[in-house]
């Protein structure tokens, strides 16, 4: 059995439909850490309520906020770690230590739209504003640059005729659930 741990920094509505899939058997997997950089974070009160370890790391506790991140998930022996709306750029040591186990979401089909500033209801304006005919998910690990690590698996949707931010904001999560659960489901045997 795989152990995922997650860092985010608000709901961490992709540590739900982990816990889910884990729960379900559908993953062969076991979320065995959450780590925020937030205290105020959603994902927090989710993780004591399942009885999975979290923690709060960030700049204001934490003199390295890289190694001390790093040495929590290997303490918790992570084989992988998904970024759950996590709002810091992962820093070298994280990285390197966990090279190619990083795995991400993006709610576009990069390489387009994506980059520094490129989250949330930014993108989806941005797929409005440039026409687009489809948008989609993109699951992919992480790297020292914002959105440019290999992908792991891309789902896509065609945009309707009078698309707005908030439902193409609501179409693409939906698309990202199922996104999240097939990508791991590929890479976690």
């Amino acid at each position: 059995m795989k152990k995922i741990g997650i860092l985010s920094s608000h709901n961490g509505s992709g540590f739900d439909y982990i816990q889910k899939a884990c729960e379900d058997k559908i993953l062969n997997a076991q979320v065995v850490v959450i780590i925020s950089n937030n205290t105020d974070a959603n994902v927090l009160k989710k993780a004591s309520s399942k009885n999975i370890p979290n923690y709060i790391i960030n700049s204001k506790k934490y003199d390295d906020t890289d190694e001390e991140i790093t040495n929590l998930l290997k303490k918790y022996k992570c084989d992988y770690v998904f970024l759950s709306g996590y709002m810091k750029k992962i820093e070298s040591k994280l990285l390197k230590e966990f090279e190619n186990k990083i795995i991400n979401t993006h709610p576009s089909l990069l390489p387009k739209f994506g980059g520094k500033g490129m989250y949330g209801r930014n993108v989806h304006e941005a797929v409005l504003k440039a026409n687009e005919k489809k948008s989609g998910v993109t699951l992919h690990y992480v790297s020292k640059d914002y959105d440019e690590g290999e992908f792991i698996l891309q789902n896509s949707l065609k945009l309707n005729e009078n698309e707005t931010i908030e439902s193409l904001e609501s179409r693409i999560k939906d698309l990202e659930k199922r996104t999240i659960i097939e990508g791991l489901q590929k890479i976690i045997l």
